[in-house]
């Protein structure tokens, strides 16, 4: 996909029903320093995942939904079971183990959070936000 396309993507609708997961943590080596690799920091994810949830709505049995509790098991997975420099890297990967597991997922928004993050800052986070479509991959 070429940059103009892309940047159309992102301004797509993220429309309707979700499921929301946030300031999942977790313990990662990812970074571009050496010391990242070594010491590890402490890392937190937000996700949207965009689904139709109006038979679970009705039908209030979870067969009709996805688990948030299967999600997070995918994206703590994915997390960890490679290191990356960026952390878009680690955002992609999560986006795509979770449309690789679940379906029913249309799009996701993910959000990787360092707020370790080896620059001077007197407070905050370094961040990345990533917006999928499935029929975009």
């Amino acid at each position: 996909m070429d940059r103009a396309t892309r940047i159309l993507d992102v301004t797509r609708n993220f429309d309707g029903d979700r499921i929301i997961l946030r300031d999942l943590g977790f313990f990662g080596y990812h970074g571009v320093m050496p010391e990242e690799a070594v010491l590890g920091q402490r890392f937190f994810v937000d996700l949207v995942c965009g689904a139709d949830l109006l038979e679970a709505g009705r039908s209030d049995e979870l067969q009709h939904s996805i688990s948030y509790a299967e999600i997070y098991d995918v994206t703590k997975a994915a997390f960890e079971e490679q290191r990356f420099k960026l952390i878009e890297a680690v955002g992609q990967r999560i986006v795509d183990r979770l449309f690789e597991a679940f379906p029913d997922i249309r799009w996701v928004q993910v959000r990787v959070k360092k707020p370790a993050a080896p620059i001077v800052m007197v407070a905050g986070e370094a961040a990345i936000e990533l917006h999928r479509h499935r029929d975009a991959r």
